[in-house]
């Protein structure tokens, strides 16, 4: 399931409450929606959802190993649409934070290259 800007500006509705319950027998459940998470696209029940290792993080038991697992919110179903993507509407795959963050890691890169030669 390939998740990008122009694929949430098309699926609808864009304004469903994000958290409303999934129909799994009543309980919660979210999805994993993170494009390049190998779960992607699939059910959980969401067991908790909580702060945690400094963002907001759900909790579910992993299928194959009974183990409770965590992700970021963020990589979820149950996380708000992103307003600058949903407003770029496809035009702008990556926010402005992000491409800021890029830049300062590439001058960081340059610089430290050139103080090796």
């Amino acid at each position: 399931m390939r998740l990008d800007a122009h694929h949430l500006c098309k699926r609808a509705p864009l304004n469903e409450l994000s958290t409303t319950p999934n129909d799994m027998n009543g309980e919660q459940s979210f999805t994993i929606t993170h494009p390049f998470h190998p779960l992607c696209g699939h059910p959980f029940p969401l067991l908790s959802q909580r702060f945690a290792w400094g963002e907001e993080r759900v909790f579910f038991s992993d299928r194959a190993t009974h183990e409770v697992r965590s992700l970021p919110l963020a990589w979820t179903n149950l996380a708000l649409p992103d307003p600058f993507l949903v407003g770029a509407c496809g035009k702008a795959v990556q926010r402005w934070k992000d491409l800021h963050q890029l830049a300062q890691f590439l001058r960081q890169q340059q610089s430290h290259s050139q103080e090796g030669h």
